[in-house]
């Protein structure tokens, strides 16, 4: 099959690799027919090669339809259209049984301390082979894959995988009050989503701050008030309590992460670790990684006292200095982590119909071949031609 590969930083590229097959007995194949390119990736596209091992194969957003069944599956069958979630969970555990699939018991990283393994997402997290490809092997079939009815277009149901999940969690993170305030730093695919179910659920105000344009005029047109970091620069979070009777809003929503702009220390960091051998690069960011915390001091900034930071942008950093002061003094709930797609499909399904009330099906910005994939990755990592969010269509 084809599928798109890891080589280094800034390298990927989509070469014919084995294909893959049942190897437990509740597993599944699923042919791809759409997969979407995250935000996420491009942190193993710049920074997390430490983790990364030339082949691995890419992706976690993908949808497609089942090809082969291992014995012991009952839920699904060969021919239904599934959306595969990010998480690798077996949605049967104690933790899954809690709605925290991103902790599943039987798939967590323990030799790394870590979470529940994902697709296509470095040693961290299990180094699973990824969604950007013809076919991907599914595990726990009874109990992982959403299934979807066939008829409407892939992009209807594409984002349950991430993108939609990721969004409602932050928002019901950020335990926004009824008719109440957030602000959503960062307005790529995330944080676009985010502001949109927000304002679907009732917020009375949604502030968006980002520096593309492309991205702002987006979120205006569905009705944020957008704020260009360009142009109010560190005066962004005086211009948010400017709009808030000079408190901040009720919460704010960071979704942006360990690569915001405006850290050149961080940066050079990053790229230091990334240019030593393998071994040594994840070492050192084991025990000394540090990250932008640009987004995160503006969410600390931007949030009134008594408010709440939803976190959804990734962060990776051993040593990342947290301003505990201001968040003990301005008494701030945090709460953050990687989606638990599963726990929140159920809220969203009965949104994707016809009435379209979020906008999925024209959300993508940008379709094209897998095939394509290594200048997508390169598009999207320089925001040029008006991406915010591309799937690719193997």
């Amino acid at each position: 099959m084809r599928a798109l590969t890891w080589h280094g930083k800034r390298d990927v590229r989509v070469d014919t690799v084995p294909d893959p097959k049942i190897e437990q007995p509740t597993d599944i194949i699923v042919r791809i027919t759409s997969t979407g390119l995250c935000g996420s990736d491009l942190h193993l596209y710049e920074v997390l090669g430490p983790y990364l091992e030339p082949g691995d194969i890419l992706g976690h957003e993908p949808m497609g339809v089942v090809e082969e069944v291992g014995p012991e599956v009952t839920a699904v069958s060969v021919g239904d259209r599934v959306v595969v979630p990010f998480n690798v969970s077996c949605g049967t555990c104690w933790m899954c049984r809690q709605g925290l699939q991103s902790q599943c018991e039987s798939t967590q990283v323990r030799e790394r301390g870590m979470g529940a393994s994902l697709f296509g997402y470095t040693k961290l997290y299990g180094q699973v082979p990824g969604g950007q490809a013809e076919l991907l092997r599914v595990p726990f079939g009874n109990t992982l894959p959403i299934k979807v009815e066939h008829g409407p277009p892939d992009q209807r149901y594409l984002y349950l995988s991430d993108v939609l999940p990721t969004a409602w969690q932050a928002v019901a993170y950020a335990d926004i009050p009824p008719g109440g305030s957030v602000t959503v730093l960062g307005l790529g695919p995330i944080g676009d989503m985010a502001a949109r179910i927000a304002l679907h659920q009732g917020a009375g105000q949604v502030i968006g701050v980002d520096l593309v344009p492309e991205r702002l005029s987006r979120a205006w047109a569905r009705g944020v008030h957008t704020l260009d970091l360009n142009e109010h620069g560190k005066g962004v979070a005086d211009e948010i309590r400017r709009l808030t009777d000079g408190r901040g809003t009720d919460a704010v929503i960071e979704a942006v992460g360990m690569e915001a702009h405006g850290a050149p220390l961080a940066k050079a960091a990053q790229r230091f670790a990334g240019l030593l051998p393998d071994a040594l690069g994840a070492k050192m960011m084991d025990r000394a990684g540090v990250d932008s915390m640009v987004a995160f001091d503006l969410a600390v900034d931007a949030v009134r006292r008594g408010g709440t930071i939803s976190v959804s942008g990734v962060y990776g950093g051993a040593l990342d200095p947290v301003p505990m002061l201001t968040l003990f003094d301005k008494q701030v709930q945090l709460r953050m982590g990687q989606a638990n797609v599963r726990r929140w499909v159920d809220d969203i399904l009965p949104l994707l119909n016809e009435e379209d009330v979020l906008g999925v099906d024209h959300f993508a910005t940008h379709t094209l071949p897998l095939e394509e994939a290594p200048q997508a990755y390169r598009t999207f990592q320089a925001k040029r031609d008006g991406m915010v969010k591309a799937v690719m269509t193997p």
